[in-house]
Protein backbone atom coordinates (compact mmCIF):
# COMPACT_ATOMS: atom_id res chain seq x y z
CA UNK A 1 0.00 0.00 0.00
CA UNK A 2 1.29 3.37 -0.98
CA UNK A 3 2.72 5.84 2.37
CA UNK A 4 3.30 9.29 0.66
CA UNK A 5 0.32 11.44 -1.35
CA UNK A 6 2.59 11.43 -4.39
CA UNK A 7 2.64 7.24 -4.90
CA UNK A 8 -1.10 7.47 -3.96
CA UNK A 9 -1.51 9.83 -6.96
CA UNK A 10 0.50 7.54 -9.35
CA UNK A 11 -1.11 4.26 -8.31
CA UNK A 12 -4.53 6.23 -9.62
CA UNK A 13 -2.65 8.14 -13.08
CA UNK A 14 -1.30 4.45 -13.60
CA UNK A 15 -4.60 2.81 -13.23
CA UNK A 16 -6.31 5.72 -15.67
CA UNK A 17 -3.69 4.91 -18.35
CA UNK A 18 -4.20 1.48 -18.39
CA UNK A 19 -7.50 1.65 -18.66
CA UNK A 20 -7.18 4.16 -21.76
CA UNK A 21 -4.41 1.68 -23.42
CA UNK A 22 -5.88 -1.49 -23.03
CA UNK A 23 -9.38 0.41 -24.61
CA UNK A 24 -7.07 1.81 -27.89
CA UNK A 25 -5.06 -2.01 -27.98
CA UNK A 26 -8.75 -3.38 -28.27
CA UNK A 27 -9.88 -0.75 -30.59
CA UNK A 28 -6.90 -1.38 -32.86
CA UNK A 29 -7.61 -5.22 -33.03
CA UNK A 30 -10.97 -4.55 -33.90
CA UNK A 31 -10.90 -2.18 -36.62
CA UNK A 32 -8.03 -4.29 -37.73
CA UNK A 33 -10.38 -7.60 -37.83
CA UNK A 34 -13.08 -5.65 -39.45
CA UNK A 35 -10.81 -4.54 -42.25
CA UNK A 36 -9.08 -8.25 -42.75
CA UNK A 37 -12.90 -9.02 -42.88
CA UNK A 38 -14.32 -6.88 -45.04
CA UNK A 39 -11.36 -7.10 -47.89
CA UNK A 40 -11.96 -11.13 -47.77
CA UNK A 41 -15.60 -10.40 -48.25
CA UNK A 42 -14.30 -8.97 -52.16
CA UNK A 43 -16.50 -5.95 -51.72
CA UNK A 44 -13.90 -3.19 -52.54
CA UNK A 45 -16.46 0.01 -51.38
CA UNK A 46 -16.31 -2.08 -47.94
CA UNK A 47 -12.85 -2.49 -47.80
CA UNK A 48 -11.82 0.83 -48.20
CA UNK A 49 -13.93 2.46 -45.71
CA UNK A 50 -12.82 -0.11 -43.42
CA UNK A 51 -9.42 0.20 -43.60
CA UNK A 52 -9.77 3.98 -43.79
CA UNK A 53 -11.37 3.44 -40.22
CA UNK A 54 -8.41 0.58 -39.21
CA UNK A 55 -5.94 3.39 -40.60
CA UNK A 56 -7.29 5.93 -38.80
CA UNK A 57 -7.11 3.88 -35.09
CA UNK A 58 -3.29 2.30 -35.71
CA UNK A 59 -2.67 6.15 -36.02
CA UNK A 60 -3.95 7.33 -33.13
CA UNK A 61 -2.45 4.42 -31.40
CA UNK A 62 1.07 4.97 -33.08
CA UNK A 63 3.80 6.41 -30.44
CA UNK A 64 1.33 5.45 -27.50
CA UNK A 65 0.38 1.57 -27.54
CA UNK A 66 3.08 0.49 -30.25
CA UNK A 67 5.75 1.85 -32.19
CA UNK A 68 5.60 3.97 -35.07
CA UNK A 69 7.15 1.88 -36.70
CA UNK A 70 4.55 -0.49 -36.63
CA UNK A 71 1.88 1.15 -37.08
CA UNK A 72 3.17 2.35 -40.24
CA UNK A 73 3.82 -1.69 -41.45
CA UNK A 74 0.19 -2.63 -40.70
CA UNK A 75 -1.59 0.20 -42.13
CA UNK A 76 0.79 -0.65 -45.25
CA UNK A 77 -0.33 -4.29 -44.96
CA UNK A 78 -3.81 -3.77 -45.05
CA UNK A 79 -3.57 -1.25 -47.65
CA UNK A 80 -1.78 -3.38 -50.12
CA UNK A 81 -4.24 -6.25 -49.72
CA UNK A 82 -7.15 -3.78 -50.22
CA UNK A 83 -5.74 -2.99 -53.32
CA UNK A 84 -5.43 -5.97 -54.75
CA UNK A 85 -9.27 -6.32 -54.59
CA UNK A 86 -10.16 -6.46 -58.12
Amino acid sequence: MANHKSSEKRILVTAKKNAVNTARRSAVKTETKKALKAIESGDKAAATAAVRSAESKIMKAAGKIMPKKRAARKISRLTKKAAKIA
